[in-house]
């Protein structure tokens, strides 16, 4: 249990002191992070900031050294699998689209409302109409309902990056991290992204992890800036723009 944050402060995400180093390199250096109910955070750094292993530590792939990693500020992630994470309701999105692209992009959505079943198992679990439902909910927010009978490897990538999205929706996450969703988008397609994870946010805490400072502006969201492993400035982009010490190490002149 949390015992330095007070209980009137509900946090989907508390990271206090986390450390981790590999082969002496101390990749998490006193990572001190909290994110709220409904909360859309964008997280920036220069390469090897330590954006992926935090990322690694709060889905359990890795373990901290040190530190507390708590979710819904009572339950201690370091205690649990990557599987067992997963089920409690942190979804996590990497930065290539693992969409299965011989499938509809219906059968996507039954397949991750599936659970974790064996994808044998799972094309021939019988949706219910609840599930049927849900899936209907998560084409409108995703917008992709005219695709619904489409292969998914037919999808353009925006698409297939909306389509992820919509697969972790599905299985309705409390807290979603989403692993440099805009790489590789057109303007189009990246303006669509940022009004859906937007439109998401408040349901749902949503950590993204980004390069593209144009796409961070347009979430207009709370802006942590991480450096060594730690966090090196926090605020509204434009704040954070004018941190000298972010200016030298990240953005520069």
């Amino acid at each position: 249990m949390i015992s330095n944050i007070s209980l009137q402060e509900k946090t989907v995400l508390y990271l206090n002191g986390v450390s981790k180093t590999f082969d002496g390199f101390k990749a998490i250096n006193n990572l001190n992070l909290i994110i709220k109910p409904g909360e859309l955070r964008a997280i920036i750094g220069p390469n090897g900031a330590g954006k992926t292993t935090m990322m690694d530590i709060i889905t359990g792939k890795t373990r901290p050294d040190t530190g507390d990693v708590y979710f819904n500020n009572e339950v201690d992630l370091t205690r649990y699998t990557e599987a067992e994470i997963a089920n409690m309701g942190i979804g996590r999105k990497f930065q290539k689209p693992t969409v299965i692209e011989t499938l509809t992009v219906f059968e996507n959505l039954e397949l991750a409302l599936a659970g974790d079943r064996k994808v044998r198992d799972s094309l021939f679990f019988s949706l219910s109409g609840q599930g049927l439902a849900r899936i209907d909910e998560v084409f409108e927010v995703v917008g992709l309902g005219e695709k619904r009978n489409a292969m998914a490897g037919s999808l353009a990538h925006g698409q297939k990056q909306r389509l992820e999205i919509g697969m972790l929706l599905a299985q309705k996450p409390q807290l979603l991290l989403i692993d440099e969703p805009a790489a590789g988008m057109t303007d189009e397609e990246t303006a669509n992204l940022s009004a859906l994870l937007k439109s998401i946010a408040g349901e749902h805490s949503v950590v993204v992890v980004e390069h593209d400072m144009e796409f961070v502006r347009s979430l207009d969201s709370t802006v942590t800036v991480l450096h060594e492993g730690s966090v090196l400035a926090e605020g509204p982009l434009s704040k954070v723009q004018e941190n000298e010490r972010v200016i030298e190490v990240y953005l520069g002149r």
